[in-house]
């Protein structure tokens, strides 16, 4: 055999892992997006937990919702915990019993406890939540058992993305932060939070997501801060940032082509004494290499006893990539 023949006879063998990339990329390119959910405050105590130790479920309205998601994400508002004791400080203090973990169980992958109510009964009640999640199989981030583990990201590794989920608190008096060897939450220190993002770029994040607790309750639009911090992060790599916190909606924007929602309101919360505080949204939004692809709000109408119910034919806000302003769609 001569040198042309031999090198005729080795070119598929060659080929073959080439023809796999290319084939591999071109996949890569068509593949289906990961879908993703997130919810606004999540509050187990009071209303919602008597109607769990009644037997009930507050999360069966939107059971096919969530279960239709890939990943889903919430802001747990209270320590889950039978220890601790309740701050004097503070006007509200929430705590719900261990059992009521059994309503979030194969319905939320992960929480953030990046908020003002995580440290309601102090850190042995904090800790103890940190162990009940763990024995639930449900992650958490935002909060840690150090400065170091309430700054760790949320990583979500599926359909061949890699995504990171951070969580920060902004809420003052400024309190029950994570300290170099003490528990608590991450607080929303803007050089801190870029830092955060930067490091989860360079540890191969295709995508970053910060999951903010801030803004003025009751405010139905996001204030000055709100918006100059959230293009901040989208320059410094956000994909696109998400809050929670004002226990209302505050609607949304496009900025460089990325979603901002700026409080999804409550989702399993009750006590309220005003309606808009009664209805909250779902963001639920499909994800590829390329960053976000479609994106829609859905409306959640929360009862008396803090059940929220979907409202089919209600207009919210949505958006696809390459949309220039911010759209409607009728929940399904």
């Amino acid at each position: 055999m001569n040198a042309r023949c031999r090198y005729l006879t080795a070119l598929p063998a060659l080929a073959l892992p080439a023809l796999a990339l290319f084939g591999w990329l071109a996949g890569a390119a068509h593949a289906e997006p990961l879908t993703l959910i997130f919810a606004g405050d999540i509050m187990l105590d009071d209303g919602p937990g008597r109607t769990i130790a009644a037997g009930g479920d507050p999360l069966a309205p939107f059971a096919a919702i969530l279960a239709a998601a890939d990943y889903r994400i919430g802001n747990l508002e209270c320590p889950i915990a039978t220890g601790g004791s309740a701050q004097p400080s503070k006007l509200w203090s929430f705590r719900a019993r261990p059992d009521t973990l059994k309503i979030l169980r194969g319905r939320f992958d992960a929480v953030s406890l990046a908020n003002n109510h995580s440290g309601d009964y102090g850190p042995v009640a904090f800790m103890e939540t940190l162990d009940y999640l763990a024995a639930a199989g449900i992650a958490h981030f935002g909060g840690g058992r150090n400065l170091a583990d309430a700054h760790r990201p949320l990583w979500i590794e599926k359909k061949g993305l890699k995504i990171a989920v951070l969580g920060y608190n902004e809420y003052k008096p400024r309190r029950f932060e994570a300290g170099p060897h003490t528990p608590g939450i991450a607080w929303s220190e803007d050089e801190q939070v870029i830092a955060d993002i930067r490091a989860a770029r360079a540890a191969g994040a295709d995508h970053v997501i910060p999951f903010m607790h801030w803004g003025w309750e009751k405010s139905t639009q996001p204030d000055d801060r709100q918006r100059s911090l959230a293009r901040r992060l989208i320059d410094e790599g956000a994909s696109l940032v998400v809050g929670s916190h004002p226990h209302v909606t505050q609607g949304a924007e496009i900025y460089r082509g990325k979603p901002i929602v700026y409080s999804l309101g409550n989702f399993v919360f009750d006590g309220f004494d005003y309606e808009n505080a009664r209805r909250g949204w779902l963001l639920r939004l499909e994800i590829d290499r390329d960053g976000v692809r479609h994106w829609t709000t859905l409306a959640a109408d929360i009862d008396r006893a803090g059940t929220p119910h979907p409202v089919p034919g209600q207009a919210t806000p949505c958006g696809s990539r390459g949309d220039p302003e911010i759209g409607q769609c009728l929940n399904p």
